[in-house]
């Protein structure tokens, strides 16, 4: 199966407006929508490093068809996007080099890697148990084992505990490629090697090396069994998001309520949620009324309070009340399945600092192997024995391997986009994270955002003309127009015809044979309509933080209309935790001046550009950028959604339009302005998180290999390092879960 994703979550082309978007990114969304991308996810076995990592997107980009594939070592999983790619020569491809390959499914269950985890822990027992004596005659001679049994004991670790690192070793030498197994395989394999020559030539049992090689496979080992218990901890987010959605529903089909399974719901389907159920599908409800608790989905802390006609969602809790909803998505059309594919591909890319690894990594090993055999040259013509050399050449091979500099960036990444997720903050994907770090200017839309979104007429003078005003509206869907609509609840309504939204300005229509123009100033003066006669009753609105909108004939103005907003709760305390954090704040609005400032004052915004049209706020934004400031825009309406995309981090509402969020670099699940600094908070705490352990994993080697190379590291205290490493990067990003 090829799962096809257009654009963030799959928006149709036919609900993108034509008339209120901007043109060329109207033309850009609707081409990325009618000809999505195709992507498919792989399962990646095999993989120990970043050399690996290296090795496997570099197979799976010469796939014909192929345009971008991104592995991710954490995850252990290919993200191939690219034109009719095929999924069986991809699966090929990564088994040619070695590695193996399946094809993840959306709809499959998350994978349970506890039969794998218990064999690993039973092959460590087992290599720590065999090795204990080996140890023990090291540190105590009189408990030294007989030659014969010391090369038995190594024998079983070396070749059955660590036939793993031979095989994957062997393939990577095959694919002309180097990874850590490789490395372990030479170590280990030297000095055994190196210990059973000198026991087969002495027949003696001291001045052997066998605990060495034995120590380095445990250790190994163990410090993989930490690294894998530790990557799972990384995603327990996203595994928490999968299990959240219910395996069967309680369909209601001619008055009978039947437990049926998940995959068998259609759209249009009753089905029947009890006090304490999750909810199976995407629907509203049509009978019934009920608290719902949607904090896994939204990272809303309260039960909702919900009634019919209301929309829920697959995955939150009806936690009082017996619900009936209709079905309206299933399956991967659901809130919950585009929230697990949206933090799914956020976990699968790569950030812009990965690329410094990345660059590392492709000549890693080939160095290594260099540096051992100058090493293994240097001390032979030192005099040494040749033991001696090649214990050092081993410690080489051993504390070099670049496991932790392949884990550093993703696990960050995992632990930082997994807490999002659970706050409500969905990150599209790694760049968006680490792009957010550097913000200096966060720009606002006013309606929807800073305020409810939901005006009310407040006045209208004269009052005679609030029945040609809504006879007008009743077509549109902007929320001025509802308000006037609720104003006029009761009244007989005209028919308009020929109705028009004019974007930034207004609307017009013909309401019983006469053409109406209802919107801002910049529409009358258009038109040549003069102000005069209604400008003491404007100015007496605007004064008041009224949005003001007048109603005209082409040449006699009507009425003036003034309608109030209300600020959301928490906005305040938002914008001052944005300055405490060093940021700047913009608010960019249609609205006039009067109203514009009113909630600017309110809240606390820095700077108002007020009277703009959509095309204009992202010219705006374009402006702030060019004076080297990083902006960060977050908005809620298709109107917002040019800004969103020309701000160097779009912030969208998911109580707004599919199109602000398609384009937007994060979103916020719920209308909490606090989630804003949240995100940019968390965005910073994680790129500090990947720099540590880049610098980690950097300092491990650079110490390591001089150490090592000059014999001041056993191969043992080597292998220990190396282990240790890999832990110590995976356990600083899960630090990142304290707060």
């Amino acid at each position: 199966m090829i799962r096809i994703n257009s654009g963030r979550h799959g928006l149709p082309a036919s609900q993108v407006s034509h008339r209120v978007l901007d043109p060329p990114l109207t033309k850009s969304l609707i081409s990325h929508m009618t000809h999505p991308a195709e992507t498919i996810d792989l399962a990646i076995t095999g993989m120990t490093c970043a050399s690996c990592v290296s090795r496997v997107e570099k197979v799976l980009s010469r796939v014909p068809g192929v345009t971008d594939a991104s592995v991710n070592l954490a995850t252990e999983r290919a993200h191939i996007a690219g034109t009719h790619p095929d999924l069986a020569g991809l699966i090929r491809a990564v088994e040619k080099a070695g590695y193996g390959a399946t094809e993840i499914r959306p709809e499959a269950p998350p994978a349970d890697h506890q039969k794998q985890d218990h064999t690993d822990l039973i092959h460590l027992i087992a290599a720590a148990v065999l090795t204990a004596p080996l140890l023990a005659g090291m540190i105590v001679p009189a408990l030294m084992l007989p030659g014969w049994t010391q090369f038995a004991l190594a024998s079983v670790v070396q070749f059955w505990l660590g036939a793993r690192f031979f095989i994957a070793g062997w393939h990577a030498v095959r694919a002309l490629s180097g990874n850590m197994d490789l490395l372990v395989a030479l170590g280990t394999s030297a000095a055994w090697g190196l210990s059973t020559w000198i026991w087969a030539s002495t027949g003696h049992a001291h001045g052997l090396y066998f605990e060495s090689s034995a120590l380095l496979i445990t250790f190994v080992l163990g410090g993989k069994w930490l690294e894998a218990r530790a990557k799972r901890s990384t995603v327990t987010a996203i595994t928490a998001l999968m299990r959240l959605r219910p395996a069967t529903a309680r369909v209601r089909r001619d008055g009978v309520d039947t437990d049926t399974p998940i995959t068998a719901v259609r759209h249009g389907d009753l089905v029947v949620v009890r006090p304490g159920e999750r909810i199976p599908v995407d629907g509203r409800i049509r009978e019934g009324s009920g608290a719902i608790d949607a904090s896994m989905l939204t990272g809303e802390s309260l039960p909702v309070d919900h009634t019919v006609g209301d929309a829920v969602a697959a995955g939150a809790i009806d936690t009082d009340g017996m619900l009936v909803i209709e079905t309206t998505a299933i399956g991967a059309e659901t809130m919950l399945a585009r929230i697990v594919r949206l933090v799914e591909d956020a976990q699968a890319s790569k950030a812009p600092i990965q690329r410094v690894a990345d660059r590392v990594s492709a000549v890693f090993v080939p160095v290594v192997l260099g540096i051992a055999l100058v090493t293994l040259v240097a001390w032979l013509a030192t005099g040494v024995p040749a033991s001696t050399a090649i214990l050092n050449a081993v410690s080489v091979l051993v504390i070099a391997c670049p496991c932790a500099l392949g884990l550093a960036t993703p696990t960050a990444i995992m632990v930082g986009t997994g807490m999002a997720a659970r706050r409500g903050i969905l990150i599209r994907d790694a760049a968006a994270l680490e792009r957010a770090r550097d913000v200096q200017v966060v720009a606002f839309d006013k309606t929807g955002t800073l305020t409810l979104g939901k005006p009310s007429l407040a006045r209208i003078v004269p009052a005679t003309y609030l029945t040609d005003a809504a006879s007008l509206q009743a077509g549109s869907e902007h929320p001025l127009a509802e308000a006037v609509r609720v104003a006029a609840h009761g009244m007989t309504l005209s028919k308009v015809d020929d109705f028009r939204t004019l974007p930034g300005l207004g609307v017009t229509g013909t309401v019983a044979g006469r053409t109406l123009l209802l919107g801002n100033a910049r529409l009358m003066q258009q038109h040549g309509v003069a102000l005069d006669a209604l400008k003491l009753d404007a100015d007496a609105m605007t004064a008041a933080g009224h949005t003001v909108s007048f109603l005209a004939e082409p040449n006699r103005l009507l009425a003036v209309l003034g309608f109030s907003d209300t600020v959301k709760s928490g906005a305040k305390a938002a914008i001052e935790r944005l300055h405490k954090m060093s940021l700047r704040t913009v608010m960019l609005t249609g609205d006039g001046e009067g109203a514009a400032a009113s909630v600017a004052a309110q809240v606390g915004i820095d700077t108002v550009r007020a009277r703009i049209l959509p095309a204009d706020k992202a010219a705006v934004v374009a402006e702030l950028r060019a004076n080297g400031d990083v902006v960060a825009m977050v908005g809620d309406g298709i109107n917002d959604a040019p800004a969103l995309a020309a701000a160097d981090i779009g912030i969208a509402m998911a109580s707004g339009t599919d199109v602000a969020m398609e384009v937007a670099g994060i979103t916020l699940m719920r209308g909490d302005l606090s989630l804003v600094a949240d995100a940019i908070d968390l965005s910073r705490r994680t790129c500090r998180k990947i720099w540590q352990g880049l610098f980690w994993a950097f300092a491990y080697n650079l110490l390591g290999i001089p150490l090592a190379a000059f014999g001041y590291l056993s191969p043992v205290l080597a292998g220990g390092a190396m282990a240790l490493s890999s832990v110590s990067v995976v356990a600083n990003a899960l630090l990142l879960r304290r707060r």
